[in-house]
């Protein structure tokens, strides 16, 4: 029997002013900041390597790979709303190339 653990420590974050986001997993080599490091164990005067922005102008995204959006919407939707970006990309760019291909198709009628 196994547990699942929420650990909200390798969360990413993004900045709000230049969009930067910062991965526990890759680190900061610009700050000397190791892979691992979780963003609240971050100095208190690490800033956005970016733009220089203070780390209370970053946001929680949540880590990578999971839904995007606010997890009480995640209910709403017909089911998109808890699908990954890179989920939602496929499914837009996949109708997209499938609408491309009926419209090409039409051309075969003459």
């Amino acid at each position: 029997m196994s547990t699942q653990t929420v650990n909200t420590s390798l969360d990413r974050h993004e900045c709000q002013a230049c969009g930067y986001v910062y991965e526990p997993n890759k680190g900061d080599e610009k700050r000397d900041i190791p892979p691992g490091v979780p963003f609240e164990s971050l100095p208190e005067d690490w800033r956005c390597p970016v733009c220089g922005a203070r780390s209370s102008r970053f946001s929680n995204l949540g880590t990578d790979g999971s839904a995007s959006g606010f997890k009480e919407n995640l209910k709403y939707g017909f089911g998109v709303n808890s699908m990954t970006s890179d989920q939602k990309n496929l499914l837009i760019f996949g109708g997209l190339f499938l609408i491309f291909l009926f419209f090409i198709s039409l051309y075969g009628l003459q």
